[in-house]
């Protein structure tokens, strides 16, 4: 009986493009290694498939592979039965890559061999093993990476430059061997112009019309491969940039720090300070206000909350219809990100809710006598009588006295944290800042943020029943239509009684078949948050009580 055939596909990868302009390079040894094993199994029905499937110079940390994306592409197909590498990391160095791969080709019925390690994946042994192998080529790219990362950082903190494309008004130093910049002085003029400009000015926008009348242009680069990029109309986010670089005080950044580097400054400190001073400003100003005028806390809540990520909420706004919309925003969504999990959060719902869960926690802290570490009585009523009154005065005036109050705060996972400053309560309550009570100082509460039509309902903390007068009405309206339509008017005569369509009159009408429950709910305001009128009457809802309160919300 004869053995089945198994077609067989090489892959072979090299990391670095070096030496693949020879005539026999790293991945045509690769390929004739797999080719002289697939030859020895010929008894076993190998038969090696003619395309090659090579990929030099890219990375095997990546699975984002020309030569591998048609390698799978042909598994997918059914053309391959097997798959043949020189080693194990030339597939990939990733053990979350490998498991994907190995689950790709199982569900096709192909499996893997490893030419120098002798393994394959038909086996569960094999498959253990290759894990074993991969995490330690896992491990070995990921401290390769943090020597690489240390080198770069050891190397800026000595002022070198570490490559890229350099800045404006600098060069890389003709010498390859010397990391350093050297200063480019027409780039270098326009450089000064701009802070010069900004520092007249003190306006990003004008700055940049400015820029593009004066023909102020980036940074025209080309690239080794005779690419170029640049050359153009200076954006307000590029002139930012080029105001916030400590390269043109003559320094490396690395991160957050900035070291002395080795090429010389183009913008002397005093005007560097200046403009730093007057970017901080305008960075507190609200949007819209003239450079001069005072801010009015437009956004108090400013650089107080993150969101999961890590992300600072940002304050922006929107005009319609003439009027100016606030919110709060993550700041990766400022450049028009669409990141869906990013926060857009109305300004006004969110500052409410926060002065609200900061009077409520204040409050309730204040009615247990919990305020102070201290079990003494009459110091303890005294205290809670002071942030009692905290708390009523936050509830009267709003956001402006709650701010000063908080630390930081974060959003996500449906909760909100808020840290408050026992400084800031003890002088705004005569206490002893030492004496606060802990738990006093930390809140957390349960926070989303549903749509409601066309509003975008908070919902922080114990929520309370709300009733929906536009639903409570209709209801009261389905029942008395019913009865008149069951006693015998005619759907016409009551639409013209009521002054109403059919149309509309049957929809509302149709609202009496709704289960007791949701009834019920919509009496006492406990309805989801989400449930409107709109929604109940765009939609044909079941006949069965329970699939209305399923496709409601009920119970979910």
């Amino acid at each position: 009986m004869s053995k089945p055939r198994i077609r067989c596909a090489i892959y072979t990868r090299k990391s670095s493009d070096e030496g693949l302009d020879q005539d026999f390079n790293s991945l045509d040894a690769q390929h004739e290694a797999c080719a002289a094993y697939i030859a020895s199994q010929r008894h076993e029905g190998w038969k090696m498939l003619p395309a090659r499937y090579d990929d030099g110079g890219i990375s095997g940390g990546t699975l984002d592979r020309p030569g591998l994306q048609r390698l799978l592409a042909d598994i997918d197909a059914g053309r391959i039965d097997m798959v043949v590498v020189y080693k194990i990391d030339r597939l990939t160095r990733s053990l979350a890559d490998f498991a994907k791969l190995v689950e790709r080709l199982e569900e096709k019925d192909c499996s893997f061999v490893s030419v120098t390690q002798a393994f394959n994946t038909s086996s569960s042994m094999g498959r253990l093993t290759l894990n074993v192998l991969l995490s330690f080529a896992q491990f070995e790219r990921e401290v390769t990476a943090e020597r690489i990362r240390d080198k770069i950082a050891a190397s800026k903190k000595k002022g070198l430059w570490m490559g890229g494309v350099p800045p404006l008004g600098y060069d890389p130093h003709p010498d390859p061997m010397r990391r350093e910049l050297v200063v480019n002085e027409a780039e270098a003029e326009v450089v000064r112009q701009l802070f010069t400009l900004y520092a007249t000015h003190r306006c990003l926008n004008l700055v940049t019309q400015k820029a593009e009348g004066l023909g102020l242009r980036s940074k025209r680069h080309v690239f080794s491969t005779g690419r170029e990029q640049g050359g153009n109309v200076l954006s307000r986010g590029q002139i930012h940039k080029i105001l916030t670089n400590p390269v043109y005080l003559g320094q490396i950044r690395h991160k957050e720090k900035a070291f002395p580097g080795k090429h010389p400054a183009i913008i002397d400190q005093p005007l560097w300070d200046q403009v730093q001073n007057q970017l901080q400003a305008a960075s507190a100003r609200r949007r819209g206000v003239p450079a001069g005028q005072p801010s009015s806390d437009a956004a108090p809540l400013k650089g107080k909350f993150q969101d999961e990520s890590g992300d600072f909420l940002t304050p922006t706004h929107a005009r319609k219809n003439g009027k100016q919309l606030r919110y709060y925003i993550s700041n990766r969504l400022v450049s028009g990100g669409t990141d869906p999990t990013g926060w857009r959060l109305p300004a006004p719902g969110f500052e409410t809710s926060v002065a609200s869960l900061i009077a409520d926690h204040l409050a309730e802290h204040a009615s247990r006598h919990a305020v102070l570490c201290c079990n003494d009585a009459l110091q303890s009523v005294a205290a809670s009588e002071a942030v009692e009154r905290l708390a009523h005065k936050i509830r009267s005036d709003g956001i402006r006295d709650a701010t000063t109050l908080i630390t930081d705060g974060s959003l996500g996972n449906g909760r909100i944290t808020i840290e408050l400053d026992a400084d800031a309560i003890a002088l705004s309550t005569g206490l002893s800042a030492d004496d606060l009570n802990r738990n006093l100082l930390k809140i957390d509460r349960p926070f989303t943020c549903r749509r409601r039509g066309v509003e975008m309902k908070i919902l922080a903390g114990n929520i309370a029943p709300a009733p929906d007068a536009a639903m409570i009405r209709a209801l009261r309206n389905a029942h008395r239509w019913s009865e008149s339509l069951k006693a015998g008017t005619p759907l016409n005569h009551l639409a013209a009684e009521v002054n109403t369509s059919e149309r509309y009159l049957a929809r509302v009408t149709a609202l009496a078949g709704l289960s007791p429950k949701i009834q019920v709910a919509i009496v006492n305001g406990t309805q989801p948050v989400d449930l409107t009128l709109k929604r109940l009457l765009r939609n044909s809802l079941p006949l069965e009580w329970n699939a209305q309160e399923h496709a409601l919300g009920f119970g979910v």
